[in-house]
């Protein structure tokens, strides 16, 4: 599959993407929405997208929700939200949901679930699927993140699909971690030690009005007390109720005092961070349709791969022939 960027326009001169781009920076929601829908079919795009928006990226800060399904992650964004916005704060939201065996997308939709919040224009709303990703995030929520952001959100919230132990994807995408639990997981804690446990900044129990409540909290504060990624300061543990708001200012409370605290020590090094897990990721993203690209173009590479599916030769073997100036030749790979 070769990728283009070629694009019809009605204006001469001018992308899809340049119109989509000028509507962008004059603050039309709908092209921020087009946008994200471009990245997410095309990752191709941010080629062009990137660079326009690069100067303005950097202010909003991305909070993370993530736990096992059922937690009550969506009620809990909402009630957040609602908070955010009576500080007269711009929200981003993005939604990552199972996919659709059919159609590809988001198997929830972002209206049926923050039906309160679909209207407010300080708040928007983007259902993404998860598109196959084990991580509990798609592969485009970090474009998605980036546009929000040079849009003008104060606060992007990023509730992941609930998957469990694997969503350590959000960590490595977003600048703190809500992990949400409910009284009903207190038996399951030990075995997400090295899960979710490893990856909060701040831990909820949500529908604390449900019996076991006190002593889940108990036994988190005793796993979190032994983990030495805690030795310095103890992440918030907090109960909350989603469904009515009970417990959320305190939620919000947190959020902003690691905000503060990140802003004057840590946030710089953790988004260097990203950014270096990030060009990893595109560099394999690339490399994989370069491939494709020279295995649809070179027989000779056409040949070679089939001998590696055949069984006939390996994989390693295959490559050094393939690539004899490349790294599986170099001296120290050949002793």
């Amino acid at each position: 599959m070769v990728m283009t960027l070629t694009e019809k326009s009605a204006i001469p001169g001018k992308t899809r993407t340049d119109q989509l781009l000028e509507q962008f920076f004059k603050g039309k929601e709908t092209a921020l929405a087009r946008l994200i829908s471009l990245v997410e079919n095309d990752p191709s795009r941010m080629t062009v997208i990137l660079p326009a928006i690069q100067q303005s990226l950097g202010t909003a800060f991305c909070i993370g929700f993530t736990g096992p399904p059922g937690a009550g992650k969506s009620s809990l964004v909402n009630q957040v939200v609602k908070l955010l916005r009576k500080q007269e704060k711009k929200v981003g939201i993005i939604a990552v949901d199972p996919t659709s065996p059919f159609s590809g997308g988001a198997l929830l939709g972002d209206r049926v679930r923050m039906q309160e919040l679909y209207l407010d224009p300080g708040v928007f709303i983007r259902s993404m699927a998860t598109r196959g990703s084990l991580g509990g995030l798609s592969r485009a929520t970090r474009d998605a993140i980036k546009l929000m952001d040079a849009f003008g959100m104060d606060y992007v919230l990023v509730e992941t699909v609930g998957v469990g132990q694997t969503e350590l994807d959000i960590m490595q995408t977003t600048d703190i971690t809500v992990v949400v639990l409910v009284p009903e997981g207190g038996d399951s804690i030990q075995a997400m030690k090295a899960g979710l446990m490893e990856i909060g900044d701040i831990f909820v129990i949500n529908k604390s009005d449900r019996p076991g409540a006190d002593s889940m909290e108990a036994q988190l504060r005793i796993i979190l007390h032994m983990n030495p990624r805690f030795e310095a300061a103890m992440p918030p543990v907090l109960l909350t109720q989603g469904k009515d708001g009970t417990g959320v200012d305190g939620l919000v409370e947190a959020i902003v005092t690691q905000e503060s605290r990140l802003k004057e020590k840590e946030l710089k090094w953790r988004r260097r961070e990203r950014a270096e897990v990030e060009f990893e990721d595109v560099l394999k993203y690339w490399m994989t349709w370069e491939w494709k690209d020279l295995l649809e173009a070179d027989a000779g590479v056409k040949q070679q791969y089939a001998e590696v599916i055949s069984g006939r030769t390996d994989p390693y073997t295959a490559l050094k022939e393939l690539f004899p100036g490349g790294i599986l030749n170099k001296n120290g790979f050949n002793k």
